[in-house]
């Protein structure tokens, strides 16, 4: 059973994390940012050095590929390497650091592939820079439309199209990832189950659905010291109301259901004048769909009008619950188990690029912990032992892989 060299890996995190440093120990590399393509350029000469084939696709993806003996679809692993500003050193790259520790332990001990093995940087998973995340695996997967994605504009009014061209890095679209036996995904987990749980291993089956709706009260500014009480209409008041009920029933929905009022606007927002106008947002996350539905009664059933004030109630988007392939988890839990690594099976309640590649490959993710659950943030830690472990059951799930496809493909 081979296992990975954690000091190299260490020190491989450790040299991507000069990349768009802070000073609190983060880094801020913004897609397609002169960081990012340090870290780019990083990335592509460490795999020429394994003697991997890189090729780049037209939304700025990066495909480093070792070949195998048989002239099959790859097995492909991988994540991002752009931050969000003033994130952590693990989020996103700590996935494709892990394959490339993969693959120097691949060559480190002439393991001999029957099938091609790819690395990938996704582009812009983190929408940080260019509205919306996870771009580039949208793009691949029909999710979003290239050219719109094309107009994205950043806070200096870059389009991405502009800031693709820029860096170098426009591939061939004939280059896109379009075929694979499997996609897996290591990242840390960026909440506190695992840490909590004690688990080193998070083995992921899926990616949570969600509901995000727009709630607008209007209704009268006023002078706040000459009008009485019992003639305000004051969307503020009606809002704490209408939220204290929304968020009593929610917490009757499910126990595994998360939701987050993430965004309060109130207009003019002076402290002489009743507002006029409040605008909030609810989101919520769970695995069934039906209790997704629930949610989705609850708010939709808001009184129209209250306390002389209108109620608006707008869904500003939904995703479906994307479950990964359940061989691929069986897989991933096996190589655990087999290292002795204690693990568990969660869904992701944050999104990754593996959820939309899930729908054009067999797709599964890792999860290792965060300390205190902490990511998108410059405290963001997993400890580098954990790093490792987590670079073994990619390993180990790949080269079980490589077996269980050469296997089924010398039957056919």
């Amino acid at each position: 059973m081979y296992t990975c060299n954690a000091e190299r890996l260490k020190e491989t995190i450790e040299q991507f994390s000069k990349f768009g440093a802070t000073k609190n120990n983060g880094v801020t590399r913004l897609s397609l940012s002169k960081e990012d393509i340090q870290a780019r350029d990083y990335f592509c000469e460490c795999c020429k050095a394994l003697g991997m084939e890189i090729k780049v696709d037209d939304m700025a993806n990066i495909y480093a590929t070792l070949p195998g003996k048989k002239d099959l679809p790859p097995i492909v692993m991988g994540s991002h390497l752009d931050s969000v500003e003033k994130g952590g050193r693990f989020d996103g790259v700590l996935g494709v650091l892990t394959a490339l520790e993969v693959v120097r332990t691949i060559k480190e001990n002439n393991i001999e592939l029957d099938i091609p093995v790819t690395i990938v940087n996704f582009t812009n998973e983190e929408g940080a820079r260019f509205d919306p995340a996870m771009m580039s695996s949208g793009v691949l997967t029909n999710k979003f439309d290239k050219e719109k994605m094309l107009q994205s504009t950043d806070k200096n009014g870059i389009t991405f199209g502009e800031a693709l061209k820029e860096s170098g890095y426009e591939g061939d679209v004939e280059n896109r990832l379009k075929e694979a036996l499997a996609f897996i995904e290591l990242h840390v987990e960026q909440g506190p189950v695992l840490e909590t749980e004690n688990k080193t291993i998070g083995v992921v089956e899926g990616v949570l659905g969600m509901v995000c709706y727009e709630v607008t009260v209007t209704g009268e500014s006023d002078h706040a010291g000459t009008t009485p009480m019992s003639m305000r209409k004051d969307p503020l008041f009606l809002s704490v109301k209408l939220l204290s009920s929304i968020i009593e029933q929610l917490g009757t929905v499910d126990e595994e259901l998360v939701y987050t009022v993430g965004r309060v606007l109130v207009t003019p927002n002076i402290h002489t004048v009743i507002p006029n106008k409040v605008t909030f947002t609810v989101e919520a996350r769970h695995k069934e769909e039906e209790k997704i539905k629930q949610v989705e009664d609850i708010l939709q059933s808001l009184p129209k009008e209250d306390n002389g004030c209108t109620v608006k109630v707008e869904k500003l988007w939904g995703r479906d619950t994307v479950v990964f392939d359940s061989d691929l988890c069986d897989q991933i839990e096996q190589a655990s188990n087999k290292f002795g690594y204690s693990s568990i099976r969660l869904y992701s309640g944050a999104g990754h690029d593996a959820q939309f590649i899930a729908s054009i490959i067999p797709s599964a993710m890792i999860f290792v912990p965060s300390i205190n659950g902490k990511s998108h943030c410059e405290e963001e830690f997993t400890p580098y032992e954990d790093c490792a472990k987590g670079a073994d059951v990619l390993l180990e799930t790949v080269l079980n892989l490589q077996k269980k496809f050469s296997l089924e493909e010398s039957k056919s």
